[in-house]
């Protein structure tokens, strides 16, 4: 244990010392490059901010609007037909935009059910295995100016529908 907990303490000093090191080997002037590398993720940022406030707005709207409560509501005799409890599906369906409205939907789920119980549990592991597609998908898409994303969002629904899927089964093992 106390040779990962060392490694996980001088891993990132290692990579980084590395790739100095490496820039100095090569004869490359590290600072400068560091410098115009800033320069470019500060471009990449100011370019992908009005998706993010678009992405943050809606989530923002949909949470305080009451409407995921009333989905869930809407869909709860489906979902405990096949074996998924109705309480996790606004969870569910706000991890695809943002994890962070998800994360705030976790801290209610853990508040009203309990970190340890089966919805904490499954909830907690459901959010460890599934992404954030379409925010994803619209940040680093834009950022490298992909326009086709071919079966980039189908792949990515079935990613997230399999991560769902062994969540509630892991849960129930635990």
């Amino acid at each position: 244990m106390k040779v990962m907990l060392f490694l996980s303490d001088v891993m990132i000093p290692l990579i980084i010392f590395c790739i100095v090191g490496y820039g100095i080997l090569c004869k490359q002037n590290i600072y400068e490059e560091f410098i115009e590398g800033a320069k470019d993720g500060f471009g990449t940022v100011i370019g992908i901010m009005p998706t993010l406030i678009g992405l943050m707005v809606a989530v923002g709207i949909l949470r305080a609007s009451g409407f995921l409560e009333f989905f869930a509501g809407l869909f709860a005799n489906v979902t405990r037909l096949i074996g998924f409890p109705s309480e996790l599906l606004p969870i569910t369906v706000v991890k695809m935009f943002s994890s962070s409205a998800a994360t705030g939907l976790l801290l209610d789920i853990y508040k009203e059910y309990g970190a340890d119980s089966l919805l904490g549990k499954m909830a907690s592991i459901m959010m460890s295995s599934t992404e954030t597609i379409f925010y994803t998908m619209s940040v680093y898409f834009m950022a490298a100016k992909i326009k086709k994303t071919r079966y980039t969002l189908a792949g990515a629904l079935i990613a997230t529908l399999a991560g769902t899927v062994a969540s509630i089964i892991l849960a129930g093992y635990m």
